[in-house]
Order: C-alpha cells, then sequence, then structure tokens
C-alpha cells in the first residue's frame, strides 16, 4: 500500500500560516485614535514601586548615633525598571534603579541642638549587585556648619547603608517569589 505525495502533505502534523486573506478570515485591525473615555477607563495594575517606596524603606528604623539621631523621612525619588522573564519554563527576575532618601535628623554641635535635612542618593543598582551599593550625602540645609561637623554627619548618615542593603535584599526576594 503506498502512500500518494499528497497524502503524505495533508498528514503532517504542522500547518502553515496563510499568507493570503481570504473570505473566512478575520478582518485586518484598524488602528483608531483612544478618547479621554477610553483612557479612563482602562484598568491599572498596581505598580509593585510604589508599594515597596512606601512600606519597606519606610520601615528602615531611625538610626542612633554618638551625637545625636536621623531617620528616612520620605522616598523622594525612585526610578528605573523591573522585570521578570520567563526562560525554559523558569522564572527570571531583574532590576535597575536609582533612589533618592530624604533624611531628617537631630545632632548636638557644641552645646545646641540642630535639626539637619538631607538626601541620601544610591545612583544605580541592580539586581544582584546590592552588596556593591554606595551611598552619597547630600546636606540640604547646612546653616552655620563647620567642615568637621558636615564631616561627621555625613559619616553618620551613611551608616544607613546596612539597614537600606538589608531591605534592597528583601525586595529582591519579593521580585524573585512572584
Amino acid at each position: 500500500m503506498e502512500v500518494s505525495e499528497e497524502q503524505r502533505k495533508e498528514s503532517a502534523s504542522y500547518t502553515y500560516w496563510v499568507r493570503e486573506v481570504t473570505g473566512d478570515a478575520a478582518p485586518l485591525p484598524v488602528p483608531r485614535k483612544l478618547s479621554s473615555e477610553d483612557i479612563s477607563g482602562l484598568s491599572h495594575p498596581p505598580n509593585l514601586g510604589s508599594v515597596w517606596n512606601r512600606e519597606l524603606l519606610m520601615s528602615v528604623d531611625s538610626l542612633e548615633f554618638s551625637s545625636g539621631k536621623a531617620e528616612i523621612s520620605e522616598v523622594s525619588n525612585c526610578v528605573g525598571d523591573a522585570f521578570l522573564v520567563t526562560v525554559r519554563n523558569k522564572k527570571r527576575v531583574g532590576y535597575t534603579y536609582e533612589l533618592s532618601l530624604k533624611v531628617k535628623g537631630e545632632w548636638c554641635i557644641g552645646e545646641e541642638k540642630m535639626v539637619v535635612k538631607g538626601h541620601l542618593d544610591i545612583p544605580e543598582f541592580s539586581f544582584g549587585e546590592v552588596d556593591d551599593l554606595q551611598i552619597g550625602v547630600r546636606l540640604t540645609e547646612e546653616k552655620d556648619l563647620q567642615s568637621k561637623d558636615k564631616m561627621l554627619i555625613n559619616q553618620d548618615l551613611k551608616m544607613f547603608l546596612q539597614p537600606v542593603r538589608a531591605k534592597l535584599l528583601q525586595f529582591e526576594q519579593e521580585l524573585k517569589e512572584r
């Protein structure tokens, strides 16, 4: 019993895409401009970054120093991307962020208590590179601080590196589990 060439093609386990539009094919999509009502009706998924900003980083406790204390008052800037890719049925996650945290603290300088405000800047950090994290300190209200006092405050504020690193590692773990 011989199988003809045509029967062999019909019994193949795959098919080719239709190259020509026939009457029973779906119509081609027609672009249209969205109105403001269309845009407002779209549901926006919750942004992981904003939830993380409020809950995770704000849970960093205030730190006590030899001559004062400080706390993170808000996340002033968090910009970047996070992504999830599935390769061979395995999830791979990653991110790249830039972060700026507003800090407020009190230091005893001389015999006077001074309120000092500033920012902790983390220029760029990526998935798996949290151990290489570096923090920059910017004081916004320097008032009448001498350079040695500024250096002391900068060194004190850089002690936030360890608790922030711990929170970022926690963020990585939550990202992996999604």
